[in-house]
């Protein structure tokens, strides 16, 4: 009598297998077995496998499949699975169909579903869609959770609210949620790329003062006879590479082994992650090695992608290349599919330093993988071709970006306009900042500085004050401005404030000011019209100044 084939087995045959056409064969072929069924266990595995693959097709035939012979109510990890490998690849759509589908086939959506679709939506930039799915989430009773909460922090963060997020960062514990690392570092950046360095100093303080206190109540724990579990290990560890204490973190991760805790993937990217922060990239790939030893492996811990893309990452920042492309073969030879951040990091390895073919043969050679160039794809290449003043090439690439059906964001349009500021044509820098303020974006003050300074010593001073007056009426002003009460007296005075300000932050000239401040001055005296055109003549704004 033949040996009984186990799900389990065929799991781990189908886990084990690198290349997913071949473990789709397995998988069919113990479906042929006598007696054997496939159980949710076997058609997650497989379904995962073609996905992370990019083997979509298969992936929904297996799915399709098991929808006929399983309960579908019980299958919301399959569906959450779909969503993250469609995401991965850049494929919104896909995965908004995939959570739009689940009723209509029996499994009622969860937080889990509703998180994993919001994070694929708030990746993407899809902040207002994401919203619309929070709000349809609890419209339904649905309660959040603290990975909705730190999705809803991360869409504030990506949007420049991040006041907004800390915000909810204070209402956590009214909901009954502690505030996580992720939580705290998203925030943190947040504040300084908005330029609140104080706040984001305060509230590091506050999260390493957290971080303290986690390793004097593990200290308790151990004086009363109460053993920390792998978690416990993972918040200090964590913690300490936070704190840029990472050989100290090593020495704790030392002791879990010692103890006979099994250590999971989290626990080796952490520490890999804190030293890169720490710029020891040789000791981060040391360990690395040590998660593909034997022992490490034969429990399943081993390199996951969020391993390989952090190497990538912080390899590219170093300058080390070469050493990062041959990461992405290596990772591909141990079965893991590179994901859009791979081929993003690698891309942008490529064009910091100064690879502009090598990363073009890379932005290019992601079809042929199935992958699709994502907002920040085709970010990177139009700002490296901008910055090597080849604007010809970057506005080539955003004509193939806007025909792919790939939405411009306010950062596109700002590379843009600066490119076309630092090579003279004043025509194209003028009409796509008029494009992207109809698109609804609020231009930097730097933005619009560079175009006013163009069209001013072009002599189009007219055009110049109109830009000068959309600021004001946009709220691109210095903060003194707001502190003005009467609104008379704000109107007369916030052009006036506004071209100092431009002068003292460098974005125009003294020969532009001079201009600027005579037409504003002379503006309190007359009533004129603003009317601002694109290149072909087509009025996109007309407003009357008083």
């Amino acid at each position: 009598m033949g040996r009984t084939l186990l799900p389990k087995h065929v799991a781990a045959v189908i886990k084990q297998q690198k290349d997913p056409l071949r473990a789709l064969g397995m998988f069919n072929s113990a479906a042929r077995d006598d007696g054997f069924k496939h159980t949710l266990l076997t058609y997650k595995c497989m379904a995962d496998k073609l996905g992370s693959h990019g083997e979509f097709k298969a992936m929904e035939d297996v799915i399709s499949e098991m929808r006929m012979n399983l309960d579908n109510s019980s299958l919301e990890g399959i569906y959450v699975g779909a969503m993250r490998s469609y995401g991965r690849r850049g494929k919104v759509q896909a995965a908004v169909d995939t959570f739009e589908r689940m009723d209509f086939y029996g499994c009622e959506p969860t937080v889990l579903s509703y998180n994993a679709i919001m994070n694929v939506l708030v990746e993407f930039g899809h902040y207002d869609q994401a919203h619309k799915v929070y709000l349809r989430m609890l419209d339904k009773g649905i309660v959040p959770d603290i990975y909705t909460f730190t999705i809803r922090i991360k869409s504030f963060c990506r949007t420049r609210r991040p006041h907004a997020a800390l915000r909810l960062l204070r209402n956590l514990p009214q909901r009954g949620y502690d505030a996580n690392a992720v939580s705290y570092c998203t925030i943190i950046r947040g504040l300084y790329e908005e330029d609140c360095r104080c706040e984001a100093c305060n509230l590091f303080e506050e999260m390493l003062s957290l971080i303290l206190r986690a390793l004097e109540v593990m200290s308790e724990m151990l004086d009363n006879g109460c053993s920390p579990d792998i978690w416990t290990y993972n918040i200090i560890i964590n913690g300490l590479c936070k704190m840029g204490n990472v050989s100290d973190a090593t020495v704790v991760l030392n002791d879990v082994i010692a103890k006979g805790y099994l250590p999971d993937v989290f626990t080796f990217n952490t520490l890999i992650d804190g030293y890169c922060k720490r710029l020891q990239l040789d000791k981060a790939l040391e360990i690395v090695d040590r998660m593909w030893t034997h022992e490490m492996v034969k429990r399943g811990c081993h390199p996951n992608i969020i391993t390989y893309n952090i190497l990538t990452e912080n390899l590219c920042k170093a300058n080390r290349v070469k050493e990062a492309s041959d990461l992405l073969v290596k990772m591909t030879n141990e079965g893991l599919a590179p994901d859009t951040i791979s081929f993003n990091t690698l891309i942008h390895g490529f064009c910091r330093n100064s690879d502009l073919d090598g990363a073009y043969d890379l932005f290019r050679k992601l079809k042929q993988d199935k992958f699709f160039p994502t907002i920040d794809t085709y970010n990177i290449m139009i700002c490296a071709f901008s910055d090597k003043l080849n604007v010809h090439m970057a506005e080539q690439i955003y004509n193939e970006m806007i025909d792919k059906g790939c939405l411009p964001d306010t950062y596109t349009y700002s590379v843009l306009v600066n490119g076309f500021c630092r090579t003279g044509d004043t025509d194209r820098a003028y009409e796509f900042l008029i494009i992207m303020i109809n698109k609804g974006f609020i231009p930097t003050m730097g933005t619009f500085g560079r175009v006013i300074n163009c069209l001013s010593v072009a002599h189009r001073v007219h055009e110049a004050v109109g830009l000068i007056h959309v600021m004001v009426r946009s709220g691109v002003v210095p903060e003194v401005v707001h502190t003005i009460l009467s609104v008379d007296k704000r109107e007369i005075a916030a052009p006036k404030i506004l071209v100092e300000e431009l002068l003292k932050k460098g974005h125009i000239t003294y020969f532009a000011y001079e201009l600027l401040l005579f037409w504003t001055i002379e503006g309190e005296h007359q009533n004129f019209l603003i009317q601002i055109s694109d290149a072909r003549g087509f009025v996109l704004l007309r407003f009357s100044v008083n």
